[in-house]
């Protein structure tokens, strides 16, 4: 009998571990960085600027858009912009080393700056950020940040979780800037946290090329606590149906505005904005999950410069 209740329990164990399977997201772990050398225009100093994108490893010099190479499903905010014929590359995003082997994904807080005496002379607050999805190169403006970004991708299963591991180190001032690149400069109080989130939504089209969505499933976390080094194996759960009456619930995780709706390319090859219509059944199963991390937490435009971020290994758990 003994050794009978001894072999229930390992099995029991065992069990217990095999329904807490994690399942790695493609290039979560961070270990391959496509390098890409970028001579901005000599009007601007004809520096060479160097970008990095989570893809295979490689290295690529010219002016050549980028689109999501190797079959990685990660975007970065780091780009090649050609505003008014002048090119320039802005990185927030970086490869860094992690104490004890291994890369993790930096994501700084920065002021990107872009002058040519009598011609050009742009402040851009920059949120070093990755998101499944794809970036579309190059960049002509600082208007509408969203209409840039194909946010999400295909997906259509149930995970209890979201797994990662993070470190968070802030500047010792507490504000923050807003400068989007034409006008002044703001300085605001209280310093920016930077945000992780996953949402699984269920999209449809209508006749007209539009996209809508209800919200399947929910999590959604800021940090704005500097980390005592690296905390792993951190968890944000995945909350299924309406959340609103959770004790839990915070008005950021709420649905996303029309206004400030994240896009994707219809049917027709437009990029159009994702308009979520309300909360799905508890029960209801996803097209497309997004998953982001940012080194902000706010409107676009806006951080605390010098707060950094880093992530590493994530995963979905089931």
């Amino acid at each position: 009998m003994k050794k009978l209740s001894i072999f229930i329990t390992m099995l029991s164990i065992m069990s217990a571990a095999s329904a807490q399977q994690i399942e790695k997201i493609k290039y979560g772990d961070f270990e391959n960085w496509q390098t890409r050398i970028i001579p901005e225009s000599r009007i601007i100093g004809g520096h060479k600027k160097t970008l990095y994108e989570i893809a295979p490893t490689k290295t690529v010099e010219g002016n050549i858009p980028y689109k999501n190479e190797g079959g990685s499903p990660w975007a970065t905010s780091n780009v090649l912009a050609n505003v008014m014929g002048v090119v320039k590359g802005s990185n927030a995003v970086f490869p860094d080393d992690r104490e004890g082997g291994g890369k993790a994904a930096k994501l700084s807080c920065i002021m990107e700056s872009c002058k040519a005496i009598g011609i050009i002379n742009i402040n851009v607050c920059v949120a070093g950020s990755i998101f499944l999805g794809e970036f579309m190169e190059p960049v002509k403006s600082t208007s509408d940040p969203y209409s840039k970004m194909e946010m999400g991708i295909p997906f259509t299963k149930r995970p209890k979780s979201l797994v990662f591991d993070y470190k968070l180190e802030l500047p010792e001032n507490d504000t923050r800037t807003y400068s989007s690149g034409f006008g002044k400069k703001k300085t605001l109080p209280g310093h920016d946290n930077a945000e992780v989130f996953i949402i699984l939504q269920r999209r449809w089209e209508d006749a007209d090329g539009n996209i809508y969505a209800n919200r399947v499933g929910t999590g959604r976390e800021r940090f704005g606590k500097a980390s005592n080094g690296w905390v792993n194996g951190h968890e944000i759960k995945v909350n299924y149906g309406d959340i609103t009456g959770q004790p839990f619930y915070k008005p950021y995780m709420g649905l996303i505005s029309k206004e400030n709706s994240y896009y994707a390319r219809n049917s027709k090859g437009e990029m159009v904005p994702v308009v979520e219509v309300g909360w799905d059944s508890a029960d209801a199963t996803p097209t497309h999950m997004l998953v982001m991390a940012s080194a902000a937490s706010g409107t676009a435009y806006i951080g605390t410069i010098g707060l950094n971020f880093w992530v590493d290994n994530f995963g979905l758990k089931y």
